[in-house]
């Protein structure tokens, strides 16, 4: 038998730091593809921090910001794609999504009041 089993233990006033473990439809999938795709689906993202194979999200880099960080792993063990991001639930979350919406609705700069 299998387990993959990750405590998160984060004792922080604001801040969301997740791990999601996904089964990919082709398990021999190449890992350079993998990172391929991360690459290509958030190149233009100005708020979307991806980080290298050296580096995992930290909520301590993006408290009071609107930005995501997302780091992701392929454990040859289970097959399983791990991806990993930290975020200020409250910038990130519904008041900075806000803002973000308003601009790009009002033709503003994506990132006007953000950065």
């Amino acid at each position: 038998m299998t387990i993959q089993f990750t405590p998160h233990l984060v004792p922080v006033n604001r801040g969301i730091l997740t791990t999601l473990y996904l089964a990919p439809t082709d398990s021999g999938q190449d890992v350079k593809r993998i990172d391929a795709a991360f690459r290509e689906s958030y190149a233009d993202e100005p708020f979307v921090r991806l980080l290298d194979e050296k580096r995992l999200p930290d909520t301590k880099n993006v408290a009071g910001s609107n930005f995501i960080e997302i780091a992701w792993r392929h454990d040859p063990r289970t097959g399983r794609l791990m991806v990993m991001s930290a975020e200020d639930n409250l910038v990130k979350g519904a008041s900075g999504q806000a803002v973000q919406c308003f601009n790009l609705m009002c033709g503003f700069e994506e990132t006007a009041g953000l950065l």
